[in-house]
């Protein structure tokens, strides 16, 4: 599946594909009915997007691989839930909170911004081989993506790094 993004198949990684678009559907679905519109906007959009992505991939039976590869963005939401739990606990003036932050900026850096960055290159190199429909579904989505995670990376940097932020 690593050679051929777009037409290698793996039941597994199909049914992989599936679960991740059953829990991006409840994580929209919570974020609507317990959050604040103002407060999650961009992850509601983002949800949006992958949803619609993945879905595509899903039904289609193709470009498995390449959700495949996006889904490597997840491996960093680890560390932002690590992060958040902290938080909730009250331990952000702790050593354990800081080594968090440091592991979740860094798996940032290379599992959303880096893959994400890959994937724009990959889709811009892959442009013959790709049909006009599921080229535009990328290049749209990578085009969503990759600024919002820009974003989210300078709140998370501000929010943990930078001294006139911290409460």
């Amino acid at each position: 599946m690593g050679e051929d993004l777009i037409d290698q198949f793996s039941p597994s990684a199909h049914c992989l594909l599936g679960i991740s678009i059953g829990y991006f559907v409840q994580d929209f679905l919570d974020m609507i009915c317990h959050q604040k519109l103002q407060k999650c906007w961009e992850l509601l959009f983002h949800h949006s997007v992958v949803i619609v992505c993945f879905g595509f991939a899903f039904l289609v039976r193709r470009f498995v691989g390449f959700a495949m590869v996006a889904l490597l963005v997840e491996i960093n939401s680890v560390f932002l839930h690590l992060r958040t739990i902290l938080r909730m606990a009250g331990l952000v003036n702790t050593a354990s909170f800081r080594l968090a932050s440091l592991i979740n900026l860094g798996t940032y850096l290379v599992f959303r911004i880096l893959i994400l960055a890959w994937m724009s290159r990959w889709l811009a190199l892959n442009r013959e081989n790709v049909p006009a429909v599921p080229y535009a579904m990328g290049t749209v989505g990578m085009a969503i993506m990759l600024p919002i995670n820009i974003v989210l990376f300078y709140r998370l940097l501000r929010s943990d790094f930078l001294p006139s932020h911290k409460k």
